[in-house]
């Protein structure tokens, strides 16, 4: 016998898209939302640090404007909040070396902080401004899968590559379940040369899972296993060398799809594009723009992707069916020409001019060193 319930709810299972899409190049104003815990009694040097970070910030292309509020129930509890023009800009200000010395003043005073970021989808009231050719709000909401995904890249010291490679791949994964909500569901480790990139995919909270990680015993053992190799070479048992080091390390996904055709059994592989300076969130939009497209064609053998971007640096990880050397057109995320002519205008290589598609595909692939899921409760 079907219940009311299961009518009900049975239409609305159907209409739900398998279709994921997630992306900063919406094009739509960012609203940013800083929580921060301040040291007991230090609220007056918090307030002078900001003001000095604010008059900083006021000159960032692409800033708007923000506010500082205080808790009316827990003075140590400030509210911090921001309006940007678009997302990249925002990103390629918290992402910079810049940023780093900017808000070293508040170290010494906050305990703890929370950043979270959002597109503006509406506005009400009075004081919404109008729109315009130069500001436009987020269309429609885009469908996500659950999971946040990040990445983390350093490089080794020219001829340690094997030794690296070989720590990266024994080591053993920390605990999956970081708390109640939140969940490790998957680490992939690859390397291009001397450079490592780590992405991980998580379920709930990723500040959360960050903490968890750097925590876990098996992970500080790689690091201080591989701590003589880095070109960087931080002192990781200083927790402001430490998280300088992991900072400069971040690269946020700027891009993730995946199409709404159920498809078979893919591969994951990660491709690495250097960008000229200046060139990184352009290059990546233009991926981004092509997989977007590729998620939407059955034929293509592209299954899902993300775009990972941090200044010049940025990777594409690809779930691929039918090979990865089937075709380099749609594996390098150039479905025609005109792309590929502009990609190699944006590249800090030379690979491309020769117009030999399948030796950078070649010279762009990383060299996949482990890929670990965890299952549900692991």
């Amino acid at each position: 016998m079907t219940t009311t319930s299961e009518r009900v709810s049975e239409p609305l299972t159907r209409q739900v898209s398998k279709r994921v899409s997630q992306s900063v190049f919406d094009g739509s104003p960012l609203r940013v939302v800083l929580l921060v815990n301040v040291y007991d009694g230090a609220q007056q040097q918090f307030l002078e640090a900001y003001e000095q970070l604010c008059s900083q910030v006021a000159s960032v292309p692409g800033h708007v404007s923000d506010q500082l509020c205080q808790s009316i129930e827990n003075p140590s509890q400030w509210l911090v909040t921001s309006e940007w023009e678009s997302a990249p800009p925002f990103l390629d200000w918290v992402n910079s070396e810049e940023h780093v010395q900017m808000v070293r003043p508040l170290h010494s005073c906050v305990r703890d902080t929370r950043s979270l970021r959002f597109h503006i989808v509406r506005e009400t009231g009075r004081l919404a401004p109008p729109a315009s050719a130069t500001r436009r709000l987020q269309a429609a909401p885009r469908i996500g899968d659950g999971k946040i995904r990040h990445a983390l890249t350093f490089t080794v010291k020219p001829g340690s590559e094997p030794k690296v490679a070989k720590i990266l791949a024994n080591y053993a994964p920390p605990e999956a379940t970081v708390d109640d909500t939140t969940q490790l569901c998957r680490t992939s480790l690859f390397m291009h040369g001397n450079r490592v990139v780590r992405a991980i995919e998580v379920q709930g909270d990723l500040l959360a899972a960050l903490r968890h990680i750097a925590r876990q015993p098996e992970v500080r053992a790689v690091y201080e296993a591989i701590n003589p190799y880095l070109e960087e070479e931080p002192d990781l048992n200083d927790y402001e060398a430490a998280r300088v080091f992991f900072t400069r390390a971040a690269v946020p996904a700027v891009h993730h799809v995946t199409g709404d055709q159920e498809r078979p059994e893919s591969e994951l592989h990660a491709l690495y594009y250097p960008a000229r300076p200046g060139c990184g969130t352009h290059l990546a939009q233009l991926l981004a723009q092509q997989d977007e497209t590729a998620a939407d064609d059955p034929r293509s053998p592209i299954c899902g992707s993300t775009i990972f971007q941090r200044d010049e640096i940025v990777v594409r990880l690809i779930d691929v069916r039918g090979g990865f050397d089937a075709d380099p057109v749609p594996t390098l995320g150039l479905p025609d020409p005109a792309q590929a002519a502009e990609l190699t205008t944006l590249l800090d290589s030379a690979a491309l001019k020769s117009g030999d598609l399948q030796h950078f595909l070649m010279l762009a692939r990383m060299e996949l060193i482990t890929d670990r899921r965890s299952s549900p409760g692991s």
